[in-house]
């Protein structure tokens, strides 16, 4: 099987260690079949395409719809980067999946609104499946609701014309979409159960996502619930693009 690729951008070792683990264990994938990048330390380097069966961008702590001049000169080379791979990406309709920072990568490179209307604590919360939701690929074998993890500052408060809204929230109205035929992108996170959102929160706990204070309460909050269904999208996409 040719491997997977996931780019992450997250600078703390322990949650970028912790997001890459997460993938391996719902992907059902060994290290071998998923090549970690991490773009907040070295440019992206050249790829060729036909050596993956498929890419995953992981959660980010950039916020897209920041304006230029309060983005870093990090944050501005990640976003230049992956535009550049996403254009390769769209125009052969190549498999893609990106989890919340996705949103804002696949959502503003196919001309989206990406701002801050509809952001989300930090919470589990009830996602519901469109009725494209139900008819693809990616999401079989899910229930029409259930219960997954999110909390974004930013979110996509309007899909352009071709692309399909495949479930949606309460609080925020595209929780997951498609274009094309396989670039998909989540709000939520599919690779988050309780005990990754507790190690999140622990190590987020003071830069800024919520208050220093509130970090045990949130995770206890979070122990309150089993999530298991959003992993099953990591699974489909696995078993639908290994190659």
């Amino acid at each position: 099987m040719l491997p997977f690729l996931l780019l992450a951008s997250r600078a703390e070792d322990a949650a970028a260690d912790d997001e890459y683990a997460a993938y391996l264990r719902y992907g059902g994938l060994e290290e071998r079949e998923l090549r970690r990048i991490r773009l907040e330390s070295a440019p992206l380097p050249e790829l060729d395409l036909s050596e993956y069966s498929g890419v995953i961008v992981g959660g980010s702590p950039f916020t897209s719809s920041d304006p230029p001049e309060d983005k870093s000169l990090v944050q501005h080379r990640v976003e230049q980067e992956l535009s550049g791979l996403l254009d390769q990406l769209v125009a052969r309709d190549f498999p893609f999946l990106g989890a919340c920072y996705g949103v804002g990568t696949l959502g503003r490179h196919q001309g989206a609104v990406i701002d801050r209307t509809f952001g989300e604590p930090l919470a589990a919360v009830e996602i519901g499946l469109t009725d494209a939701g139900l008819q693809d690929p990616l999401l079989q074998g899910m229930p029409q609701a259930f219960t997954a993890f999110a909390g974004h500052k930013e979110a996509c408060s309007s899909l352009p014309a071709h692309a399909v809204l495949l479930a949606g929230s309460a609080a925020c109205p595209v929780q997951m979409f498609r274009v094309r035929s396989n670039l998909y992108a989540t709000q939520f996170h599919p690779e988050l159960d309780a005990e990754g959102l507790v190690t999140r929160i622990d190590i987020y706990r003071n830069a800024g996502y919520f208050p220093p204070e509130s970090a045990e309460d949130l995770m206890a909050d979070a122990r309150k619930f089993t999530v298991t269904e959003p992993m099953k999208i990591l699974r489909n996409f696995v078993t639908s693009y290994a190659a």
